[in-house]
């Protein structure tokens, strides 16, 4: 039997304060609380032991356990104000299931408006990072445009900002990519000795341009819902 069968949890991070988007965490997405999608795809991927939300909302925990996660314990005040990281809220719900003498080899943190998330993502990045010797494992997806050809303005003026590359022509540049803000895996002795998402020996898990969606007004969340339609939903 793998190891990661054994002892692995999702922690899907969801607190009930949200400005730009009221209730963001609960808002209906295509029929159901967005929540629902990510909690849908952690059980339904079949690597972990325990599915649980961490909330300071007791509403959130309601739909939560509706939906099949656990809410095992509250979130503290000092994790669920605007300062609090995601270390911050990861490292407490380690130290309260330790505290219960309940301990895991992996974790996953799953952001709960990310509804492109699915059940074979998740049990390809497990099966990528435990067969790894790396500690943890991001979803990243490459910039459209490559940043070393990125323009700005200084005194009014239009400018780039490398200069050196204005003629260099973009497939001869490096590939960059940014953090999909989708899930993170990782081991938990290394998460909690190194107290970072993104530890020294982190490997990438490329994600298509297609299946990544900021949801952070409400003109993102018409576009998420389109594209899940369109990309996911068409599946």
């Amino acid at each position: 039997m793998s190891r990661w069968k054994m002892s692995s949890l999702a922690i899907i991070t969801a607190r009930g304060g949200s400005k730009r988007i009221p209730r963001k965490n609960i808002k209906d997405f295509l029929g159901k609380p967005i929540i629902a999608y990510s909690i849908e795809a952690a059980l339904q991927s079949g690597v972990f032991d325990e599915v649980m939300v961490s909330t300071d909302d007791e509403e959130i925990a309601e739909i939560a356990k509706k939906y099949g996660a656990k809410v095992p314990f509250m979130r503290s005040a000092a994790t669920s104000n605007d300062f609090a990281t995601t270390a911050d809220v990861l490292l407490e719900v380690l130290s309260k299931y330790k505290e219960a003498n309940v301990v895991f080899d992996y974790g996953c943190c799953i952001y709960p408006t990310a509804p492109f998330i699915t059940a074979e993502k998740l049990r390809n990045s497990m099966n990528t990072l435990v067969n790894s010797d790396s500690s943890a494992l991001v979803p990243v997806v490459k910039f459209s445009f490559p940043p070393q050809r990125g323009l700005v303005i200084r005194a009014g003026n239009l400018g780039f900002l490398h200069p050196e590359n204005a003629t260099v022509r973009s497939q001869d540049l490096e590939p960059i990519y940014h953090d999909c803000g989708q899930f993170y895996m990782f081991s938990c002795a290394d998460f909690e000795r190194e107290k970072a998402v993104f530890m020294k020996k982190t490997i990438p898990f490329i994600v298509p341009e297609t299946e990544v969606q900021d949801i952070d007004d409400e003109n993102d969340w018409i576009i998420a819902e389109e594209k899940y339609k369109r990309i996911i939903g068409s599946r």
